[in-house]
């Protein structure tokens, strides 16, 4: 299988380490949100794309149980590997694992009524080519709900980090942490929507605060758990820990303002896509 270099890849222990510190965190209360918005409910057939760690998919399973089927596909088997190792909730369905291309589903036409991609359709290589595949999946007449990060000036945590890779290690050195915010604008995603068939395309930008104990830990899990840490992983132990006290450093001081007493309560901003066949 052919990995493209933009997409975002985890291996070691970086994807444990997202699902334990990241997930909680970040992508839960998102995904939770994603999957009432789109208004999974019993009985659906759903597919998560770019699933990662399994997170949507593990909130869909519980919400179409009886009858319904969730499958999960990502491209990165070392993040299937954590997925495929955690328990399902009570009652919920079981979870079919797929490890593929989603410029290439590997599904019949027509076999699911709700397609889901949390954060991860601005690191495909080909956009248009994901979302019509989305929507060859789809019943006449099903749902997919997609979300990105809007603005990285709109996502204060993003654009320190970002800000202070670029001071330290070089200009670009952020690039792969500026990835995730390649896809704001909300024009360009309505177009790709369009131009991939579906209809009755609306995009909500939502608003929701994440948790972190304080800066030092946002700076820790993003140095470990993200991209980031197969970027820096040539460095020496020494160089990474200084790496890492100067990035907190400078993060510490562009979101002093998110600072309270029980730690740092920070704004991210996504963009919801929502369509139908």
């Amino acid at each position: 299988m052919t990995i493209e270099p933009e997409q975002w890849q985890l291996e070691g222990a970086a994807p444990w380490l997202y699902e334990r510190y990241l997930v909680p965190a970040v992508t839960l209360p998102w995904a939770i949100d994603l999957v009432e918005r789109i208004r999974v409910s019993y009985g659906d057939r759903v597919l998560d794309v770019a699933c990662g760690t399994g997170v949507v998919a593990r909130v869909a399973a519980a919400r179409v149980a009886p009858g319904g089927r969730v499958a999960g596909l990502d491209v990165n088997g070392s993040m299937l590997a954590v997925a495929h190792s955690l328990l399902p909730a009570d009652g919920a369905v079981p979870i079919d694992w797929y490890q593929g291309s989603a410029l290439a589903l590997p599904f019949l036409d027509g076999q699911f009524q709700i397609v889901l991609c949390q954060l991860g359709v601005q690191f495909f290589s080909d956009r248009l080519a994901a979302l019509r595949e989305f929507r060859r999946v789809l019943v006449p007449g099903g749902r997919v709900g997609v979300s990105v990060f809007s603005d990285i000036e709109h996502n204060p945590a993003s654009h320190a980090l970002s800000d202070a890779l670029d001071r330290h290690l070089g200009q670009g050195a952020s690039r792969v942490k500026r990835q995730e915010h390649s896809l704001s604008d909300v024009v360009e995603l309505q177009a790709l929507f369009a131009a991939s068939d579906f209809a009755d395309v609306r995009v909500e930008t939502v608003v929701r605060t994440v948790h972190f104990a304080c800066t030092a830990d946002y700076v820790r899990v993003q140095l470990a758990a993200t991209p980031l840490a197969a970027q820096l992983a040539g460095l020496a132990p020494s160089e990474r820990q200084r790496l890492a006290e100067l990035l907190h450093a400078d993060v510490d001081a562009s979101l002093a303002s998110y600072v309270r007493g029980d730690g740092v309560w920070l704004p991210q901003e996504v963009h919801v896509a929502l369509a139908t066949v």
